[in-house]
């Protein structure tokens, strides 16, 4: 079992522990439907900078 040789102390356990903290998730707001939807990613209604990219069931729904 590994065992430390010396004690850690408080100020480099709180460097190691520096970049642990959680960030909040970027998100950005579609220029066309004006979703909220995470940076990078389709949004549920399937645009992706504007532009449609993928067919989803609602869309497909709302046509027939």
């Amino acid at each position: 079992m590994a065992v430390q040789k010396s004690r850690v102390t408080p100020s480099k356990r709180g460097m190691r522990r520096a970049h642990d903290a959680l960030t909040a998730k970027q998100l950005a707001t579609d220029p066309t439907t004006g979703e909220t939807h995470l940076r990078h990613h389709v949004t549920a209604d399937g645009y992706y900078r504007g532009k449609k990219v993928i067919d989803t069931k609602t869309t497909v729904a709302d046509e027939e």
